[in-house]
């Protein structure tokens, strides 16, 4: 019997375990939707500085003038979309799937020009930072 009790604790103490979610995947996911829509009304508020602090510093946006690496990329080809009393493009999130693990997620949805008229999608990953602060890693824009 002491073997059996070693045995088990040598296991427990050797092989990692994974990390426990304290938050429900619905509402790991309704954080990412709230941070998706904090994110796009930076945009409508016409706020650059707060459009940064959902930048990851490692992130990667995809534009058409090939990929902006790092924060300080994004923040500065970003810019320009900030100048002006009207928004260029406003996006709402649609889908949001979040890992079972609860450090990464996934929002996509609908792109739209000031007139209303659907002008894309765009796709994020989200990573949750050891803050616990959703974070854009990676944002794509498709054309609809």
């Amino acid at each position: 019997m002491q073997y059996l009790t070693s045995l088990t604790l040598a296991v427990a103490i050797l092989v990692p375990s994974r990390p426990a979610l304290s938050q429900a995947p619905t509402q790991l996911a309704e954080q990412v939707r709230e941070a998706e829509t904090a994110f796009a009304a930076t945009m409508a508020s016409r706020d650059h500085g707060a459009f940064a602090a959902f930048v990851a510093e490692e992130a990667i946006f995809f534009g058409r003038s090939g990929p902006l690496r790092g924060k300080a990329a994004v923040l500065d080809g970003w810019r320009p979309l900030f100048e002006g009393p009207t928004a260029p493009f406003s996006w709402k999130p649609e889908v949001v799937e979040v890992l079972a693990s609860g450090t990464l997620a996934l929002s996509s949805g609908s792109v739209w020009d000031p007139a209303g008229k659907q002008m894309g999608t765009f796709n994020s990953i989200w990573r949750r930072d050891a803050d616990g602060r959703w974070r854009v890693v990676f944002d794509k824009g498709c054309d609809p």
